[in-house]
């Protein structure tokens, strides 16, 4: 079984094993940068706005974050870093810089709840 660890610029460590096939893959959509929740900018049209891909994107991951949602996850007080967490265990892998804009606007839709503990956000029903 085949298995490679990644370092980000952000110091997160992503470890991927699987047989050679699998993991190859998985390094060359990184290395391309067309992995979800890349982080390299969002892709605008001339106008300045985003581009409709890039709505789908947050959409979907709105989407996900509402799953957690309806699995009880938010029945008690998370961090971007714990939601970041449970995502990774589902197989999406998202920096937490991604996932800070997402939840504010989750919150802006009264979807979910945030308050300040300890310095930091966190996000609850």
């Amino acid at each position: 079984m085949a298995k490679a660890t990644i370092k980000s610029k952000t110091g997160l460590a992503i470890t991927i094993e699987g047989n050679d096939r699998e993991v190859a893959h998985i390094l060359k959509i990184i290395e391309h940068g067309d992995s979800v929740g890349q982080g390299r900018g969002a892709a605008t049209n001339a106008k300045g706005s985003h581009s409709r891909g890039d709505e789908k994107k947050r959409s979907a991951t709105s989407d996900l974050i509402m799953g957690l949602k309806d699995e009880g996850f938010f029945n008690k007080p998370r961090g971007l870093s714990d939601i970041a967490g449970s995502l990774e265990e589902k197989g999406y892998i998202y920096p937490v810089t991604t996932l800070s804009g997402v939840m504010l606007g989750l919150v802006q839709k009264r979807l979910l709840g945030r308050k300040k503990v300890e310095g930091k956000w966190v996000y609850g029903k």
